[in-house]
């Protein structure tokens, strides 16, 4: 948030997730007249420091709900971290005038936040991309009580409950059961235990054999004429082309000037000529 300094959100120590909760379970809850107190004073007199006191007093909360995210198979310390990020955000838009504590409007915003960060997260390709498909997400989550296909009247229940459609009900469960897949993960040596990446079936659209083994033969073709061109040439042409092309180092044209004690522009004039015979003996 931008009036709140980052250095509010007690970092989550990445060695020891314990010693931070123990941390954080440490500090005192806020009365609802402390918490109005705090809130005042940086609602209308935009003190840091009350805003860093709420932050601190409600960590605690971001834990617990961080928590009920484990099972998504996400590191905990990035869970809160987040939590924490819509934490803060909650604070700097908390109206102390309304009459409700800060922890029941904060909720909405620590869960946004993680929910975000377990969708970008959680897999490769992302799963959920519009809000009906991120509702259907984290509902249908919580809904399979077992790692079991929905059945036909358990879909009805849920698109029913949802409000939307068993089409989508079905696509949402697709998605939650299938798997990242390397695309050109290697085979195993089993062919028991055979991982087939796409890779491996998947159709080229470009792909011609026929055309892929005239490309190889004009290719070979080409380098054979190549050869016999650079021999048609003089010696000193050869080496000019070789030290200018072929070399992993390539001679400047004021090196090989030095070297046969001629000008730049010679050099240039020779390897000019020397191209243009090999260019029209390989064509």
């Amino acid at each position: 948030m931008s009036n709140i300094s980052p250095s509010m959100a007690l970092a989550v120590p990445t060695g020891s997730i314990d010693g931070y909760v123990s941390t954080v379970s440490a500090i005192p809850v806020l009365s609802v007249e402390q918490e109005q107190k705090l809130a005042h004073e940086f609602h209308d007199n935009n003190d840091l420091e009350a805003a860093r006191q709420l932050v601190m007093a409600h960590l605690r909360f971001v834990v617990y709900i961080a928590r009920s995210y484990s099972g998504y198979g996400l590191p905990q310390a990035d869970l809160i971290q987040e939590g924490n990020i819509g934490l803060m955000k909650a604070v700097k838009r908390f109206d102390p005038t309304v009459g409700v504590r800060l922890v029941s409007f904060a909720v909405h915003w620590i869960k946004a936040e993680i929910h975000e960060y377990v969708l970008r997260n959680w897999r490769i390709v992302k799963i959920a991309t519009t809000k009906a498909q991120r509702k259907l997400f984290f509902n249908l989550r919580s809904k399979k009580k077992t790692l079991n296909w929905l059945n036909n009247d358990e879909v009805n229940a849920v698109a029913q409950d949802l409000g939307v459609s068993e089409e989508e009900v079905r696509r949402m469960e697709g998605r939650l059961n299938a798997h990242d897949a390397s695309f050109d993960a290697p085979n195993a040596s089993d062919d028991d235990d055979a991982v087939y990446a796409p890779i491996h079936y998947l159709e080229s659209p470009n792909s011609d054999p026929a055309q892929a083994i005239e490309q190889e033969d004009w290719q070979d073709q080409r380098e054979v004429r190549l050869m016999s061109a650079l021999k048609t040439l003089d010696e000193r042409s050869q080496d000019i082309l070789q030290q200018r092309w072929l070399s992993d180092q390539k001679a400047t044209l004021h090196d090989l000037a030095d070297k046969y004690g001629i000008s730049a522009e010679r050099i240039r004039q020779l390897e000019k000529n020397a191209m243009n015979k090999i260019k029209n003996a390989i064509s």
